[in-house]
C-alpha cells in the first residue's frame, strides 16, 4: 500500500510541468471521480472542498466535519487508479493529523489554504504536513494557498513573500487564486521558480497563455459542479416544461 502511494505521489509531483500545466477537474463524489478519471488526458484526479461540502449540504470553509470529508477522500481515492489530491482546506485545526488522516484514505497531496493567517503561522501548517508524508514514507505533494487574492488586498509582494514562505517550510506548488493579470502571473511564476497553481473559470487568461507564462498547475475547483448542476438544471428545465426528452437521459457515468 505504501509503495502504491509512493509511486502516485512521485507521478502527481512529475506531473507539475512550469509551462505544460497539470489541468485538474475538480471532483467531489464517486461518480464525478469515476467519469474524470476516464476522461482524455487526465493524470490525476483533485477533490473540492466545496463541492463535496455541498454535496452533504454543508457551507464551505471547514463547516463539514474533517470526518466526512475524509470519508468522501477515501471514496474517491477506492474508485480511480489515479493519483488523487485533497482538498483539505486549512488544515481542519491540525494540519498534520489531517494530512496523515488524507494519506490513509488514499489522497498523495493535498491544498492548504491559509485564510489569511500570518505568513509563519500558516507555514507550521505546511511543515506539520510535510512531517506527515514522511511519517508515511511518501512525498505528500502539498499545493499551499495564499488568499492574498481571494481575500486580502490583491498586493504582488505580499503573495509573494507569504508564497516563499511557504515553499521553504515544505511546499512544492503555491496556489494563488484571484491571481489573473499577465504581469502578476509572470511575476508570481517567477518567485515561485514555476511552482505556481491558479484556478480558471471563463474570465481567465487562455490556458496556452498561462503555459506560456510558466504556470504548472491549473484546477477549476467548485467550477465542475457547476457544469454539472447547470446540465441538470437545464435538463429538469426541459422535462418540467413538458418540452422532450434530454439525449443526455441515456448517458450513464462509468462503472454505474
Amino acid at each position: 500500500m505504501t509503495t502504491d502511494l509512493a509511486a502516485k505521489a512521485d507521478a502527481l509531483l512529475a506531473a507539475h510541468r512550469s509551462g505544460d500545466p497539470l489541468v485538474l477537474v475538480n471532483v467531489w463524489d464517486a461518480w464525478s471521480a469515476r467519469v474524470i478519471a476516464q476522461t482524455a488526458g487526465c493524470e490525476a484526479i483533485a477533490t473540492a472542498s466545496y463541492s463535496i461540502a455541498a454535496a452533504h449540504g454543508y457551507a464551505d470553509g471547514e463547516q463539514i466535519p474533517v470526518e466526512e470529508m475524509i470519508a468522501a477522500i477515501r471514496l474517491i481515492a477506492s474508485v480511480v487508479d489515479l493519483p488523487v489530491t485533497a482538498d483539505l482546506e486549512g488544515g481542519y485545526g491540525d494540519a498534520g493529523a489531517t494530512v496523515a488522516a488524507a494519506i490513509r484514505a488514499g489522497a498523495v497531496g493535498g491544498n492548504l489554504e491559509d485564510c489569511l493567517r500570518p505568513a509563519d503561522e500558516h507555514a507550521l501548517a505546511v511543515a506539520a504536513a510535510r512531517a506527515a508524508g514522511d511519517a508515511a514514507g511518501i512525498h505528500f505533494v502539498i499545493n499551499a494557498r495564499t488568499d492574498e487574492y481571494l481575500l486580502g488586498e490583491k498586493n504582488l509582494d505580499v503573495a509573494i513573500a507569504a508564497g516563499r514562505t511557504y515553499l521553504e517550510a515544505g511546499a512544492d506548488c503555491i496556489f494563488v487564486p484571484g491571481a489573473g493579470a499577465p504581469d502578476d502571473v509572470a511575476a508570481l511564476v517567477a518567485a515561485f521558480e514555476g511552482r505556481l497553481s491558479l484556478i480558471v473559470s471563463p474570465k481567465a487568461l487562455p490556458l496556452g497563455e498561462l503555459a506560456r507564462l510558466g504556470v504548472a498547475r491549473v484546477s477549476v475547483g467548485p467550477g465542475s459542479l457547476g457544469i454539472a448542476a447547470a446540465a441538470l438544471r437545464d435538463g429538469a428545465a426541459q422535462l418540467l416544461a413538458r418540452d422532450g426528452f434530454p439525449y443526455t437521459l441515456t448517458y450513464r457515468p462509468p462503472g454505474a
